[in-house]
């Protein structure tokens, strides 16, 4: 009979490698939020309004617990009081829809602005820490041409992501974007925040040489929906001159006019 080592456990026998095992606690909340989605997931056309009886049986829970995530999604504002959507779910429905507009709506009114600017005419929406671009109309002649990558993040100190956070209600949204600022950059980028609601108009500092850009806000229904913004060299866009003046101001026609035709 063989004896291990003392101090040394005996060789384990081989079998198959298994990853880290995710601790239950890790566990418990995304397995509550995919059974939440999953119960959301029953509403459809024949399907309006849910019962626990109905959840339990298509899902496999007993009643107890289908009772029990449908007064959770209820009091999150998922569900309406009579198990239909509810009005958190509208207002997730009512974004994709204005956005899906944005979208459909935006390209016409970017082309001209472009062609009749000479500068390239950008639209973004806010990500997580920045506005990501989302559509891009460049003139149609110039000898020079400036553009942005469809799907750029841009940095926080650019001017469409100042229009898209300056006119957040969540304070927290500010703060994450600003997160990675010190103290005295995220005090410096407030106060342009404070500049931009007041005029409703954002110029990047982002101090590279020759380049330019300004955005304004697309309102609709009083809240922002994207910023469109002017990119170009700083002969053809600043801030003294009138020509440059006459651009901002058709920047802020086209927005305002795209924002009316959204809000209907």
């Amino acid at each position: 009979m063989s004896v291990a080592p003392i101090g040394r456990r005996p060789p384990a026998t081989a079998g198959p490698r298994r990853g880290p095992v995710e601790p239950e606690a890790d566990r418990t909340p995304i397995q509550a939020i995919e059974r939440a989605a999953n119960v959301l997931s029953l509403l459809d056309q024949d399907t309006r309004t849910l019962t626990a009886s109905l959840v339990a049986e298509r899902l496999g829970l007993n009643r107890t617990t289908a009772h029990r995530y449908l007064q959770a999604l209820q009091r999150a504002g998922f569900l309406s009081s009579t198990a239909g959507p509810g009005p958190l779910l509208d207002q997730l429905s009512a974004l994709v829809s204005v956005r899906q507009q944005v979208l459909t709506l935006a390209p016409a009114v970017m082309r001209q602005l472009s062609d009749s600017t000479g500068l390239t005419t950008v639209l973004s929406f806010l990500g997580r820490t920045g506005a990501v671009v989302t559509l891009v109309e460049e003139p149609q002649q110039g000898t020079i041409l400036l553009t942005v990558r469809v799907g750029t993040v841009l940095e926080t100190k650019a001017a469409q992501t100042r229009v898209l956070l300056a006119f957040r209600s969540d304070p927290a949204v500010v703060t994450r974007a600003h997160a990675g600022l010190s103290a005295a950059e995220a005090a410096e980028e407030r106060a342009a925040l404070q500049r931009v609601r007041q005029h409703r108009v954002a110029w990047a500092d982002l101090h590279r040489a020759g380049l330019a850009s300004v955005a304004v806000p697309v309102f609709a229904t009083y809240d922002v929906q994207a910023a469109m913004a002017l990119i170009g060299t700083t002969t053809m866009l600043n801030r003294s001159d009138q020509t440059s003046a006459e651009r901002v101001q058709a920047l802020q026609d086209a927005a305002a006019g795209l924002g009316s035709v959204l809000a209907g």
